[in-house]
């Protein structure tokens, strides 16, 4: 495995990271087991958020923060966490949102169901119209003031919502955020726009999640054949699968199959290398639901993308250079 900064700060984190949305994984007790094969290859970066839980569903809301919680018994010291928090969680007035109020609730919420004394990466979920953002960040700033928190960052904010958060932070002398976490990957490369320069000149750590856009370039979906029974999107997603192959995806997925072949590796290695092989970008997270997901991708650590081959990937995704996927 291979170990970067993270952005500027002095944390030393893998470029792979676990995210524990389990979309597909209904057995918790498989998913500690992804988790601990996770740390024992060397990841040492596990994202995580208050509402995810095994399989998408109300009821299961914070289950990944219990069952990572366990799966750290006797690793913690060793391994970078991340949480979240903006996101609805119950029905209740103050049950979404970036109040100091909602901040100050679920980070001790989170706190406990992973059973430990403190977040490495606390991230906000979300932007807030509802909440001036001074008051989200002087609450994020008492979180690493009282060591519940050591660093802060954000996810799915435009550029321009980062600026304004480091600015008030810079004008209050409060912590600022150090990374940003948002959608990246050959059908997703809106971040090539205002995000990629921001992130240089501020030196912000960039973690991507859906590498993979949402598995469509695992290898195991083709535009010529129906979703294989069973997977994603032959059930949950399944009204969305026929548009989400047409047109210029279609020729994204087709060609990293191809390229894939000629190289010896899988699709999912290298759809991942091609994000791996921005500078901007620090960690990919890997939504693997199973060890043999995870292996897989671990595979596109550890070799360099040959230049012809990032070349083709760029111009037949250049459709999706600006616009999501």
């Amino acid at each position: 495995m291979e170990y970067v900064n993270f952005g500027s700060a002095g944390v030393q984190v893998s470029r792979l990271a676990l995210g524990l949305g389990f979309r597909g994984q209904g057995d918790e007790a498989e998913a500690q087991r992804v988790i601990e094969h996770t740390i024992d290859q060397g990841i040492n970066l596990i994202d995580c958020a208050n509402v995810y839980g095994t399989m998408d569903d109300r009821a299961n809301i914070g289950r990944s923060e219990v069952i990572l919680g366990k799966a750290l018994k006797g690793k913690r010291d060793n391994v970078v966490i991340t949480s979240k928090v903006a996101s609805q969680i119950g029905d209740g007035p103050n049950d979404i949102g970036l109040s100091r109020f909602h901040i100050m609730r679920e980070v001790e919420r989170s706190l406990t169901r992973l059973d430990t004394d403190h977040i490495d990466v606390y991230l906000v979920h979300m932007f807030d119209e509802s909440t001036p953002l001074e008051e989200t960040i002087r609450a994020l700033d008492d979180l690493v003031r009282s060591g519940k928190v050591r660093y802060v960052g954000c996810c799915n904010y435009a550029a321009w919502q980062v600026c304004k958060g480091l600015w008030i932070a810079d004008q209050y002398n409060a912590t600022p955020y150090m990374c940003v976490q948002n959608q990246y990957n050959l059908l997703t490369r809106h971040l090539e726009g205002e995000m990629f320069a921001l992130v240089r000149d501020q030196g912000l750590g960039v973690m991507v999640y859906s590498p993979l856009a949402v598995g469509l370039l695992s290898g195991i979906y083709s535009p010529d054949r129906p979703a294989p029974e069973g997977t994603l999107w032959a059930t949950r997603l399944r009204d969305q699968f026929p548009s989400a192959m047409e047109g210029a995806a279609s020729q994204v997925i087709s060609t990293v199959i191809e390229l894939a072949g000629e190289l010896g590796v899988t699709p999912a290695q290298l759809a991942l290398a091609w994000v791996l092989s921005h500078p901007e970008i620090t960690v990919a997270i890997t939504g693997g639901d199973t060890i043999e997901h995870l292996n897989d991708n671990i595979g596109a650590v550890g070799w360099t993308l040959d230049e012809s081959v990032r070349e083709t990937l760029d111009a037949v995704s250049e459709p999706f250079r600006f616009t999501a996927g």
